[in-house]
């Protein structure tokens, strides 16, 4: 007996000193996916910049359910066509769907495939109890101690103004693009971009094919990883689907509260999110995130670099780490979020009928279908009927890839306007424009150059949205580097 559990032994210790060989390999072959670039030093930016952004805030260009402010739009196109004169002169303007607007510039060789960019110049609402407790009112349009408040400061105004001030300070340069260039700013991202749907039937129907599409997504984050120091500036390859489902369960027994069935409407429906909150999709890294990991993993320091370089044997712990935060959970599955849930009519009275609201945001890999279905086989109960809600559907974008010209010519121009940053791929986890363009670009980027903490983020229709003036100046500077890089 003691001879044999020597022997397990032995057996055990030589398994682990391979695996701990096989780790050690794996790490210290774990080499960086960073390109060497050199930094360079961005355009001058002057406060009248600042002061335009600032300005086009206060046009109220919400987009709801219900329609848009057309006065608002149309005092932002009149703004637009006063404070960019050049872009206006040399370069074309089609109104799509009446307020999206299209930009094209072209270049001196029109055979090479042009660059889309994209922004939105829609808002959302504010709501009205929150309105108090803005530090500067949403549509005041501010400047003080050192940022730009307001609505649309962040969500998508200051990428449509930064990229607009990038052209115009390119013009007055006297730079003329050997790529043609597309500028597509849409009027109604924030409730399905029909817009931007119309728009791209207008570059399918002209024939047009893309090197790459460049939208809002994913942004410079400090401390966006344990383990790396440095900043980390994720460029989004793909996104997640969306699809609401609406839970109905009926019983046709209804009556009295106080002689009431052993389940009532609203125990079967509550019974049924239960079910789906207590079994969530399976989680996985792959795709987009395995590539974020794959980028990053390298540059984090021993003990954590150890982790991602040996996700054959680690996979599981990461998972359960990453399933503790929501917004790191958010990427590794598809997520399932009960928001809306109506039943009953008295407090007396037992209601025949409850329904309820539950959304998912789609992983790559899964689709509406495989959703659906399986949201029947955990629930598991006939008294609840699945349909989709009639709002926006729509299954995950394809994942991009990182070895094309706009994946490098995006890395290279983040490395020299910041070049602290650790460059990596990522998933958006929301919803963009971008979506709209498959049938026009194979390649689809979503980042915003913009450094943000990771409270910043909570000002995207939330409370005191804002932007850093340096941030504002940096995102000019950095457009501006892009469009050389990529036409030069």
């Amino acid at each position: 007996m003691k001879r044999m559990l020597r022997r397990l032994f032995r057996i055990g210790l030589f398994a682990l000193v391979i695996i701990l060989g096989i780790v050690l390999v794996k790490t210290l072959s774990f080499g960086s996916r960073q390109i060497p670039i050199d930094p360079v030093s961005g355009i001058a930016v002057d406060d009248v910049a600042v002061q335009r952004l600032a300005e086009a805030i206060r046009y109220p260009t919400v987009s709801t359910d219900k329609g848009i402010d057309t006065a608002a739009f149309i005092g932002l196109d009149t703004f637009l066509l006063q404070q960019f004169p050049q872009v206006h002169s040399e370069l074309s303007l089609k109104k799509i769907a009446q307020f999206s607007r299209v930009y094209h510039w072209p270049g001196t060789n029109p055979k090479l495939e042009p660059i889309l960019l994209l922004a939105h110049l829609d808002v959302v609402p504010v709501e009205a109890e929150s309105a108090a407790d803005w530090t500067a009112p949403a549509f005041v349009g501010r400047v003080q101690k050192g940022y730009v408040w307001g609505r649309g400061a962040l969500d998508d105004k200051g990428s449509a103004l930064a990229i607009l001030e990038a052209v115009e300070h390119l013009l007055k340069d006297g730079f003329q693009p050997v790529r043609p260039v597309y500028i597509a700013l849409g009027h109604d991202e924030e409730v399905g971009g029909y817009g931007a749907q119309a728009t791209a039937r207008y570059f399918a129907d002209a024939g047009l094919s893309f090197a790459y599409v460049l939208d809002e997504g994913s942004f410079v984050i400090d401390d966006a990883l344990p383990g790396l120091e440095q900043p980390l500036a994720m460029i989004g390859l793909a996104e997640k689907g969306y699809l609401s489902l609406e839970l109905i369960a009926r019983l046709p027994e209804g009556g009295h509260s106080s002689m009431p069935p052993a389940q009532t409407a609203v125990g079967v429906l509550s019974q049924a999110i239960s079910q789906l909150q207590n079994n969530p999709f399976p989680a996985q890294i792959a795709g987009a995130t395995r590539e974020l990991f794959m980028y990053a993993g390298p540059e984090m320091n021993w003990p954590v670099r150890a982790v991602f370089a040996n996700l054959w044997l680690t996979e599981g712990l990461l998972i359960s780490q990453l399933s503790k935060t929501n917004t790191t959970a958010a990427m590794i599955r598809t997520t399932t979020a009960p928001t809306m849930v109506r039943a009953g009519v008295k407090d007396n009275v037992l209601p025949t009928e409850a329904r309820a609201v539950i959304n998912f945001r789609i992983l790559p890999g899964e689709t509406t279908e495989t959703v659906i279905n399986r949201v029947h086989r955990v629930i598991g109960d006939d008294r609840v009927t699945v349909a989709p809600l009639d709002s926006n559907i729509f299954n995950p974008a394809p994942v991009s890839e990182t070895s094309t010209f706009g994946f490098q010519v995006i890395h290279k121009t983040i490395g020299q306007l910041y070049p602290e940053a650790v460059v990596a791929p990522s998933l958006v986890i929301g919803a963009t424009d971008s979506r709209h363009y498959q049938e026009v670009a194979l390649q689809t980027y979503r980042f915003r150059p913009i450094q943000l903490e990771q409270a910043d983020i909570s000002g995207i229709h939330g409370i005191d949205e804002r932007i850093s003036v340096a941030n504002y100046e940096k995102s000019i500077q950095w457009y501006y580097q892009l469009l050389r890089n990529s036409t030069e």
